[in-house]
């Protein structure tokens, strides 16, 4: 299996997504990795690594899409980019799936303009998995890739993710909840009131009703479905949560001695809480409803979050879930 790496793109480029391209070397033995971007600064990370490069090979561009850049505008016009060149080998077939930390616009302006669509998906999205407290996860689409959307959007989220979570995550009949404000039937806007309507006549899926957002950590449901802009509220929301969480904790704890003493009786279990919630375990997000593999993972990833994110690419191909998803539309 072949996985491209977005060399340039994200805060810590290119340093992380080296870094992070041996330690996935190194863990999962039938992979190998391209790099695109810049070629000298890629190889002087790699310079840093005292180990089998056989299986990492660089494709040298010449440009950078920005988060600045406008989506469309520089998937069109920075054909050299690390984005664009790994678009390219996995529309070519020369990879299988392409991880990228740079722009979340860019990436899918460039997996529907590139990769294109799957026929008979209205649009894709974008599959974040949560970490829930009770260990296991959930899946929440769409985070992002689409702010207003149809009654049929929300119902080919629903069936990919349904997908998603049997084929990769081995969720035998995944639970699937309608993000709302009320659990009650009847309650919210029109779309999601419609979309109630429609996702409890679908026998194919598992529809459990509406939850609300207080509950995505506590592992009621494997699925919620709800729009771009509602899902990437949710995500920032919860992230955010959990940021001031662990610093009004570290604050606490290091206020006097007894709290010091504790906190290290505890070590061990607040890591255990600290990793459950850290974005970095999950590693990316797939972009479902797209011809080809296409994780995004988080601007911020560090070498531990891009071998995560490759991990996620690996199981996404293993999982055959493009092939499902065409199946499921060819018997509809």
């Amino acid at each position: 299996m072949k996985i491209v790496l977005d060399g340039m793109g994200g805060d810590n480029a290119p340093r992380s997504i080296v870094e992070g391209a041996f330690m996935a070397i190194n863990e999962y033995k039938d992979i190998e990795i391209i790099i695109t971007g810049d070629k000298e600064k890629i190889e002087k990370e790699l310079d840093d690594f005292k180990c089998d490069k056989s299986k990492i090979s660089i494709v040298h561009t010449s440009q950078v899409i920005e988060n600045e850049d406008k989506p469309v505008t520089a998937i069109r016009s920075k054909k050299d980019s690390s984005m664009v060149v790994a678009l390219n080998l996995v529309k070519n077939k020369e990879a299988d799936v392409i991880i990228s930390a740079g722009s979340t616009g860019a990436l899918l302006s460039g997996g529907i303009f590139i990769l294109k669509r799957i026929k008979g998906i209205s649009r894709p999205c974008i599959c974040t998995c949560m970490p829930t407290i009770t260990g296991g996860v959930t899946l929440l689409s769409d985070t992002g890739a689409n702010v207003d959307c149809s009654v049929e959007n929300l119902k080919d989220f629903a069936v990919m993710t349904d997908i998603y979570a049997r084929n990769v995550l081995k969720i035998e009949n995944p639970r699937v909840a309608l993000a709302n404000n009320g659990t009650e039937e009847g309650k919210g806007n029109s779309l999601v009131k419609d979309t109630y309507e429609e996702l409890k006549n679908m026998p194919a899926l598992n529809f459990i009703g509406n939850m609300e957002p207080r509950e995505v950590l506590n592992g009621v449901c494997d699925i919620i479905i709800c729009d771009g802009f509602v899902g990437n509220m949710i995500l920032k929301t919860l992230e955010g949560t959990a940021i001031s969480l662990f610093k009004v904790l570290k604050e606490a704890m290091m206020s006097s001695t007894k709290s010091k003493i504790g906190a290290l009786m505890m070590k061990k279990d607040l890591y255990k809480v600290k990793s459950l919630l850290d974005y970095k375990e999950v590693g990316g997000s797939p972009f479902l409803g797209i011809e080809g593999g296409m994780i995004k993972a988080h601007g911020s990833s560090d070498a531990r979050a891009i071998k995560n994110a490759i991990r996620q690419g690996i199981a996404l191909q293993k999982g055959q879930v493009v092939e499902n998803i065409k199946a499921y539309i060819e018997n509809k």
